[in-house]
């Protein structure tokens, strides 16, 4: 099992992102899909969520409604877009399967002007 983030670099305030994580080793499709968030000294953060087939999310209070999670089930493939970054959103972004302890090893996201 393989989860491997992506996405840009420095983000400016009011900036956005858009992260992917490519899934291998398992049945991708038959999996909820989470991505979480983690700043040194916090704990982790439940950012999102996807159902299986894509059609129920949920979002983390911190994001809702300038977050967006997608997947993509012929690509083994989950997504995050977010827009209106601010300050408390820099940190390390991870991907996980719901249902199995397995984590990607998160790609990290600065903001800052």
């Amino acid at each position: 099992v393989q989860l491997v983030e992506s996405g840009g670099g420095l983000v400016q305030p009011g900036g956005s992102l858009r992260l992917s994580c490519a899934a291998s080793g398992f049945v991708f499709s038959s999996y909820a899909m989470r991505w979480f968030r983690q700043v040194p000294g916090k704990e982790r953060e439940l950012v999102a969520r996807i159902s299986a087939d894509g059609t129920a999310t949920y979002y983390g209070d911190a994001v809702e409604g300038r977050c967006t999670i997608s997947r993509d089930n012929a690509k083994n493939a989950v997504y995050l877009q977010m827009a209106s970054l601010g300050a408390d959103d820099a940190a390390v972004y991870i991907c996980n399967i719901l249902g199995l302890d397995r984590w990607g090893q998160g790609h990290q996201v600065p903001v800052s002007s």
